[in-house]
C-alpha cells in the first residue's frame, strides 16, 4: 500500500510551462484513460477547444475549471490534466483519466425509517427492505444512465428508468422516463407532538401508488440547467388509513389520482458538487400536483422552493458554508401526505433529527465552519488488479455548525408544537469524504429544548 498526497480540486501541469508571455495556443487535445467514455462527452466539458488562443494569465484557471466540469460529471474518480510544449506559445493538453465503476448490481439493505437516526431509536429490524438496485452509469460511454430497483421487505418498490443528457448535436437537450410501484405495510398517516404516527397492516397493504414520468434537460453551457417532469400518480390506501386521520387525502378518499408538473432550474458554480469548498449552489423548484384531470376527488397543490449555498475559503485550512433553504405553498388546505416541512431529506435543522416540523412554508439557514484535518490524499492498494478501486482519494475535516430553522403550521401547530416556533440546533462533528461521492458525518447535537444526541448521515450537511 503507497500513500501519497493528491489534490482532486487543483490541476496537475508543469509549473515551467504556464510562466510564458503573451498567449497561450492550444494545438491539440489528446485524451488517455477513457475506456468506456466517448470523446464527445469529455470534450462538452472542456472551457477551451482545439485551437484556441487563450491569455497566459488565464490558463491556469480555464485548465482548473475543466478538471472541475470533468470530476463533476461523476463519471470519472481521478483527472489529470498536463500542458505539453510545441513550440513558443503552442501547446499541446494531455488529459488523463481514471473512470468509475459503472455497473453496480447492488443488494439493498435499508432502512424503512426516514433517516438511519430514526430507524436507531426503534432498533427494529424487521423494519429493513431489501433486495436488488440495477444502476448502469454512463451506459455505451454516452453518460446515460440506466436503473432497475426491485426492493422487498418492508417497504416494496419496483421501478425502472432511464436517462440521457444529449439527444441533439449540440448536446443541449436530453430526455429521461420511468414508471414504478410501490407497496408498504405500513404508513405514517399523521404527525402528533412532532412524531409520526404509523398504521400497520400485517397481512396486505396500507398504501400502494403507481407513478410514470417523463423528463427534458436542458443545459446551453456548463453551469446553468432547465429541467421539465411531467407526470401521473395513483395513491391508494387503506380504509382505516382516513378513519385515522380523514385530513390523510384530498376528501378523505382512499384513493387520489393526479397529472404532476415541475419545472427546476439549477445553477452550479461549486468547485467539488461532492464535497464543495469554493463556489455557490442556486436551485428553484415549481410544482404542481392535480390539473383537474381526474375530479374524484380534484387534487391540487402548488409549491416554490429554493436552495441557495455559498462555499469559501476563510484562510488556510479554514472554510465556511452556508445553506438557505426557503418553501412556500399558497394553497390553503393541505392534507397530511401532500405537504412536507421540516424533517425529511435534506430539510431538517440538526439536533431535531428525532422529529418532523409539518408546515406549509419553512425556511432554514444552515451555518458551518470546518478545518481541514487532512487534505485530499490519494491511497494505493497494490494488491487490488483493478484501478476503478486500487486507488482512493480522502479527506477528513471537523466542522462546528448552527442551524436555524422555521415551520409555519396553519393546520396541525395545536398538536405539534414545534410548528410556529424558531429552531436553533447547534454542535461539533467530523466529515469524511472520499471516492464515488461517499460523505460519511458523524455529528454531536444539541437543540434548543436543550436535548442532545450522536447522530450519523450520509450526505453533505450543506
Amino acid at each position: 500500500m503507497i500513500l501519497s498526497e493528491a489534490n482532486t480540486y487543483a490541476v496537475v501541469t508543469p509549473a515551467d510551462s504556464l510562466q510564458i508571455p503573451g498567449d497561450f495556443i492550444i494545438n491539440k487535445i489528446t485524451l488517455d484513460g477513457n475506456k468506456v467514455t466517448k470523446e464527445k462527452i469529455i470534450l462538452r466539458e472542456l472551457q477551451f477547444k482545439t485551437g484556441d488562443t487563450i491569455p497566459s494569465a488565464e490558463i491556469e484557471q480555464v485548465l482548473k475549471q475543466s478538471r472541475d466540469n470533468l470530476l463533476n460529471t461523476s463519471l470519472f474518480n481521478f483527472v489529470k490534466i498536463d500542458t505539453v510544449p510545441v513550440a513558443e506559445n503552442i501547446f499541446d493538453i494531455e488529459i488523463t483519466f481514471v473512470e468509475r465503476w459503472y455497473v453496480w448490481p447492488a443488494p439493498i439493505l435499508e432502512f424503512a425509517d426516514r433517516n438511519f437516526n430514526a430507524w436507531w431509536q426503534k432498533k427494529d429490524l424487521s423494519r429493513l427492505n431489501y433486495g436488488l438496485f440495477l444502476t448502469w452509469n454512463n451506459f455505451r460511454g454516452r453518460r446515460e444512465r440506466v436503473v432497475l430497483l426491485l426492493r422487498f421487505g418492508y417497504n416494496q418498490k419496483y421501478e425502472l428508468s432511464y436517462k440521457i443528457p444529449y439527444i441533439n448535436k449540440k448536446q443541449t437537450w436530453g430526455i429521461g422516463f420511468g414508471s414504478g410501484f410501490q407497496q408498504s405495510h405500513e404508513i405514517a398517516y399523521m404527525s402528533f407532538d412532532n412524531k409520526e404516527q404509523y398504521y400497520k397492516i400485517e397481512k396486505g397493504f396500507a398504501k400502494r401508488s403507481i407513478f410514470a414520468y417523463g423528463e427534458a434537460y436542458h443545459r446551453k453551457g456548463i453551469h446553468n440547467t432547465h429541467l421539465f417532469n411531467a407526470g401521473y400518480s395513483r395513491l391508494q390506501v387503506a380504509d382505516s388509513v382516513i378513519t385515522l386521520n380523514p385530513d390523510f387525502s384530498f376528501d378523505s378518499d382512499t384513493l387520489n389520482q393526479f397529472i404532476a408538473f415541475f419545472y427546476t432550474f439549477k445553477s452550479d458554480f461549486r468547485d467539488f458538487k461532492q464535497y464543495p469548498l469554493h463556489g455557490y449552489y442556486f436551485d428553484a423548484t415549481i410544482q404542481k400536483l392535480g390539473f383537474g384531470f381526474f375530479k374524484d376527488p380534484r387534487v391540487d397543490v402548488f409549491s416554490i422552493q429554493a436552495n441557495l449555498r455559498k462555499y469559501f475559503q476563510i484562510k488556510g485550512k479554514l472554510y465556511w458554508a452556508s445553506g438557505l433553504t426557503v418553501k412556500a405553498s399558497p394553497v390553503a388546505q393541505q392534507p397530511y401526505t401532500y405537504q412536507r416541512g421540516l424533517g425529511y431529506g435534506r430539510d431538517y435543522v440538526r439536533g431535531y433529527e428525532y422529529y418532523v416540523i409539518d408546515g406549509q412554508h419553512f425556511g432554514i439557514l444552515k451555518n458551518n465552519l470546518k478545518f481541514e484535518i487532512l487534505s485530499m490524499r490519494e491511497m494505493k492498494f497494490n494488491f487490488i488488479p483493478w484501478e476503478k478501486f486500487s486507488r482512493l482519494y480522502y479527506a477528513l475535516y471537523i466542522n462546528g455548525y448552527v442551524d436555524f430553522g422555521y415551520s409555519i403550521d396553519n393546520q396541525t401547530a395545536a398538536i405539534n408544537p414545534l410548528g410556529n416556533h424558531t429552531l436553533i440546533g447547534y454542535g461539533l462533528g467530523i466529515d469524511f469524504v472520499t471516492y464515488y461521492d461517499t460523505v460519511w458525518r458523524f455529528e454531536f447535537s444539541v437543540n434548543r429544548m436543550g436535548e442532545s444526541g450522536f447522530f450519523i448521515s450520509f450526505m453533505p450537511s450543506i
